[in-house]
């Protein structure tokens, strides 16, 4: 014959779950956060990459300036809003066969102290030039 534990046997445990669950649930919502952080620094880098990418196709074309560069990556940031704030916009021009931009933006915080970090990303695209099509005899 089987017998129940009696009631004083069941005392000792009360309370045991919610004693886990307060010690365990801190360190899963940080872990959860921890992956919308990351989310955000990857989307951050994302959006500072494509920025860069439209600022190098707005200066290289034929007749185009570091100033217009600077100003499409700009707007391409202005449109991601406050996911990836500018830090610094710098189309230092490259040379004569290349432009070259510089995209440094803040990824969005969700837990203290990420705040601080920057992403920066570069890139180098050929400048058009005119080439005259060779002459057929």
């Amino acid at each position: 014959m089987n017998r129940r534990p009696t009631s004083r046997h069941r005392r000792g445990d009360r309370g045991a779950l919610t004693i886990s669950l307060a010690l365990v649930f801190p360190v899963v919502l940080f872990l959860v956060f921890l992956v919308v952080q990351a989310a955000l620094y990857w989307y951050a880098g994302q959006a500072a990459l494509t920025a860069a990418r439209e600022g190098a196709d707005a200066g290289r074309v034929r007749g185009g300036t570091p100033e217009a560069g600077e100003l499409r990556a700009r707007d391409f940031l202005n449109r991601v809003g406050r996911l990836a704030e500018p830090v610094t916009v710098d189309p230092n021009g490259g040379d004569l066969t290349s432009f070259e931009i510089v995209v440094t933006v803040r990824p969005l915080a969700v837990l203290p102290g990420f705040d601080r970090f920057t992403i920066t990303r570069q890139v180098t695209a050929p400048r058009e030039k005119f080439v005259p099509q060779a002459v057929q005899p």
